[in-house]
Formats: structure tokens, C-alpha cells, sequence
């Protein structure tokens, strides 16, 4: 069975990244009728940002940990679990100040863990998320940012921290100019659209999970 994890991050209910995200679950669900969709809507569940308590936890040999130590972890564990469960995995990105929603940022440091999805060895970092996962990531700004705009702290980030835990499969999906009057906004929906249906008819998301 075929497992998506759709993850959005925009905190209103009606926005463009939600109308992409949805649009390609349920073209990946007509594809996937035994499949499983995991969603976490991170505007709908405050995660919590990283403590002392959460980093000496993480720290701990797993055999050392208290009952508490492993409560706190509990949340981190099961964000992990999902990611490690997903065929592919989508993302709801709406820019947020150059940048990614705070959402977004907490659920990256709770499933970003040294021996659970990353290690350090003689040849620097390496990503224990096994990399034949496709990730998409659909984001939406008000503007336009090309690649290598200095403005831009949203993708580059994304796919920094994404190949860091091992995630190397990365395709962006673009809705822009969302700020430049109804009918660049439109226009840019519909292209992003098309993407996403061509994507779901040529399997390009399950090139490795169908």
C-alpha cells in the first residue's frame, strides 16, 4: 500500500497552497485506491519549538532515557515515523517574510534529529531518511523569485534541510505573483494546475513508489 504525506503549512483555510495541495491529493488518491494519506495541518495543531528539556532528551541514548525524557520525544517519534511511512511526500508552502512559515520551521526541528534522521561521520553529514522517497513542494508568494534571487530564503532552505535528513528528490511546483492584480494571480493558479495534473498522469511523484 502506497502511503502520501501531505503536510500544509498555510495558516488560512482558503488559501492557494491549500487549493494545489488538495488538487494533487486527490488526483494522487484516484491513482491510489488502496493508497494511504497521512495529512498534518500544521496551522491546525501548535507544534512546539525546541526546549532544553527537548535537546538534552535527544541526546540521551534511547536505553538511558527517563519516562519523561521519552514523553517529550513522543510528538518528534511519531513526526518521524510519518516520514519514514510516506512513498512521497507534499508540502504547502506559502511564503512567509522571504521564508517559510514558523509552522513549517518547528515540524523541520522536530523531525530533524541527530541518530533518527541525520549522523555525523568522517565525511561530514549524512541523511538517514532513505533517499527514494519524492518530495514535492507547491509554494505560493505574492511575488516573483527566480532562481538564485537573494530574496529568496524559502526554497533554497527547504532543500537544504530536506537533503540534509536524506530527502534528495525535490521538485518545486510554483504558484507566484499572487500580489500583482487578479489575472497575473489566475493565470499563475492555472499554470501550477496543469503541472500538478501532468505530474499525477506521467507518475513523475511516484517514479519510485509506484
Amino acid at each position: 500500500m502506497k502511503t502520501l504525506l501531505l503536510i500544509n503549512s498555510s495558516p488560512r483555510s482558503n488559501s492557494v497552497s491549500r487549493r494545489l495541495t488538495r488538487h494533487l491529493a486527490d488526483d494522487w488518491k484516484a491513482r491510489h485506491h488502496d493508497g494511504r494519506v497521512i495529512e498534518r495541518d500544521l496551522a491546525a495543531e501548535t507544534l512546539p519549538f525546541l526546549t532544553e528539556a527537548w535537546i538534552h532528551a535527544s541526546y540521551t541514548p534511547a536505553a538511558n532515557r527517563t519516562p519523561e525524557q521519552r514523553e517529550t520525544l513522543a510528538l518528534s517519534d511519531t513526526l518521524i515515523e510519518e516520514l519514514l511511512a510516506a512513498d512521497a511526500i507534499v508540502l504547502g508552502v506559502p511564503m512567509h517574510n522571504f521564508s517559510i512559515p514558523a509552522s513549517l520551521k518547528a515540524w523541520i526541528d522536530l523531525v530533524t534529529r541527530a541518530g533518527k534522521t541525520f549522523s555525523y561521520g568522517d565525511t561530514g553529514p549524512k541523511g538517514l531518511i532513505p533517499s527514494d522517497k519524492r518530495v514535492l513542494v507547491i509554494v505560493t508568494r505574492g511575488g516573483v523569485y527566480g532562481e538564485g534571487s537573494p530574496a529568496d530564503f524559502q526554497v533554497p532552505y527547504l532543500r537544504h534541510m530536506l537533503a540534509f535528513i536524506g530527502l534528495t528528490h525535490i521538485t518545486v511546483v510554483e504558484a507566484d505573483r499572487q500580489a500583482f492584480g487578479d489575472e497575473a494571480a489566475r493565470a499563475s493558479v492555472e499554470s501550477a494546475l496543469e503541472k500538478l495534473t501532468g505530474m499525477g498522469e506521467t507518475g513523475k511523484l511516484d517514479a519510485v513508489a509506484a
